[in-house]
């Protein structure tokens, strides 16, 4: 009886550290989050486009919209731009607003400030 209950003890560490090895050696890490604040936004206004303030900002997951004007003086005018959060890089970049408007790809927050004005 107790030679029994010595290799069932046996077994069933056998099949907890196993186990454990498994789950340890298939764990991945996620992907960052995509920082979601004005300065992080700022980043992908880049060349031509100086920025001079972002008035409304927001994100869902690796999607974003900015409403912000560019240039100066005369020349300062307002933006709406569509960002995505690459994630080899760690910064936003601006998308193609006639490619990537679609409900079936942007989050609905995205799509609804993001896609419908300037």
């Amino acid at each position: 009886m107790k030679l029994t209950r010595l290799i069932v003890a046996i077994v069933l560490l056998a099949v907890l550290v196993v186990a454990s090895f498994r789950t340890t050696s298939n764990s991945f890490s996620s992907p960052a989050a995509a920082p979601c604040t004005s300065s992080a936004l700022a980043g992908a206004f880049t060349g031509h486009f100086t920025l001079t303030s972002i008035q409304k900002f927001g994100c869902e997951g690796e999607w974003a919209y900015a409403w912000a004007t560019v240039g100066t003086g005369e020349e300062a005018i307002g933006v709406t731009q569509v960002m995505h959060f690459e994630q080899a890089s760690q910064r936003w970049v601006f998308v193609s607003r006639e490619r990537d408007c679609k409900a079936s790809i942007l989050p609905s927050v995205v799509y609804r400030q993001g896609c419908f004005s300037n």
